[in-house]
């Protein structure tokens, strides 16, 4: 007994049908159901659709023994993906009708992707990089073939051509489906006897093959940008080799930092310079000696940030335009062993006036303290809370650290 019948029903075989059986309805209903034999049917896919998961099913001893027992719920819970029912009808037929969803190209193969670190000097210029690769290529003694005699291998009958085996196994209440690799063929999906095996790729199909690829980094491509050399990866018998990818990867620079098409550095000036004008010079990403001058009466505050005009990174595809170049400034202020009292007075002459310093006999003179670094996480509380946290010391009767004060 089985405990649902509707795959059988889309086959119109019996539950006891032999896999011969089966096989030969699938035949004669895909070529009926085939959506490009029904133009005129919008539901001619959704038909073709269920009759080929049907006979994925029942062609599938393993399967077929799991849904005869437990039905579709038990092919749910075990894990169970089938293949399109495209794949299906093109293993069969060869995708006979010439179009539709019967005619798509060989499967591609897998990509080759690898991280290339590149400086930024190398995105400001440019760069040509030849390298080595060593791929497989279809052997061309036997054509990928793995005979010495030209005929097609065997069909491997542990995994029927499929290159993997499904295994189920039943824990309890669950039943578990995984997939591996077929052990007799090596996931290939045939078998090579020894004796019929190409001398050159020994049954292999493939050889290494080594050559040579230039890589070119073009101005003002990007991080993680990808350079693709389509059709350069591992090539395989029925199938289109898939790419090999370089992923751009940008080393850290000890002046510059990237930000789209513009660069931003950081450049520390003294007090005197940041007052008078300041004048400072660099080497640009590509070797020029950058001279770099303030306007004239200029003041650059700590921390002000200035641009030059397309001095920046070249833009990608239009390498004669380019970002900007951002410049941050941090003031050294001068210490007090430097601030002695001629110093002082000088400062006083050329700079302007200060505030009058006010003055009042029954006002309390507080003096500033720099703060204590056992104590700052609580002062920056006290202080971002705009007094709360004090205010709420003083009302539990724990009032924070008094400020200094000294008597005049």
């Amino acid at each position: 007994m089985v405990k649902e019948t509707e795959f059988y029903d889309r086959l119109e075989v019996a539950p006891d049908a032999s896999q011969d059986e089966i096989k030969k309805a699938y035949r004669r209903k895909a070529v009926k159901l085939h959506p490009d034999k029904n133009p005129d049917d919008p539901t001619a896919a959704d038909k073709f659709k269920e009759l080929g998961e049907a006979y994925d099913v029942l062609s599938d001893p393993e399967k077929r023994k799991l849904y005869d027992r437990y039905g579709r719920e038990g092919l749910r819970e075990s894990g169970y993906q089938g293949r399109s029912a495209t794949d299906i009808f093109e293993a069969m037929f060869g995708g006979m009708f010439g179009g539709g969803e019967g005619s798509r190209g060989p499967q591609k193969g897998e990509d080759t992707v690898s991280a290339f670190a590149v400086s930024l000097e190398d995105l400001y210029v440019g760069r040509t990089q030849k390298l080595a690769i060593t791929r497989n290529v279809l052997c061309s003694k036997c054509g990928g073939v793995g005979t010495k005699n030209g005929r097609e291998p065997e069909k491997c009958r542990t995994c029927d051509g499929r290159g993997v085996r499904i295994v189920i196994r039943q824990m309890g209440m669950f039943i578990q489906q995984a997939q591996s690799v077929c052990p007799d063929c090596g996931g290939k999906g045939n078998i090579v006897r020894d004796k019929d095996k190409c001398p050159t790729c020994m049954g292999k199909h493939v050889v290494p093959e080594r050559k040579t690829i230039e890589l070119v980094v073009e101005k003002g491509m990007r991080e993680n940008q990808k350079i693709t050399f389509a059709g350069e990866a591992d090539q395989a018998p029925g199938m289109e080799a898939g790419d090999i990818i370089f992923v751009l990867k940008t080393k850290e620079h000890p002046v510059f930092k990237r930000n789209g098409n513009d660069l931003f550095m950081e450049r520390r000036i003294k007090l005197i310079e940041a007052l008078t004008g300041v004048a400072f010079a660099f080497n640009h990403l590509d070797g020029r000696k950058i001279i770099v001058r303030s306007e004239p009466g200029q003041v650059i505050r700590n921390g002000d940030l200035m641009m030059i005009p397309e001095a920046g990174m070249p833009i990608h595809k239009r390498p004669y335009q380019f970002g900007n170049l951002f410049i941050k400034f941090d003031v050294i202020f001068p210490t007090v062993e430097q601030l002695t009292p001629q110093a002082i007075a000088l400062l006083e002459k050329a700079l302007p006036p200060r505030d009058p310093v006010p003055s009042d006999p029954d006002a309390e003179v507080l003096k500033l303290q720099p703060p204590r670094a056992s104590a700052s996480d609580a002062d920056s509380s006290h202080i971002h809370s705009g007094g709360e946290a004090y205010e709420e010391d003083e009302e539990r009767g724990r009032a924070g650290p008094r400020v200094q004060c000294a008597q005049q």
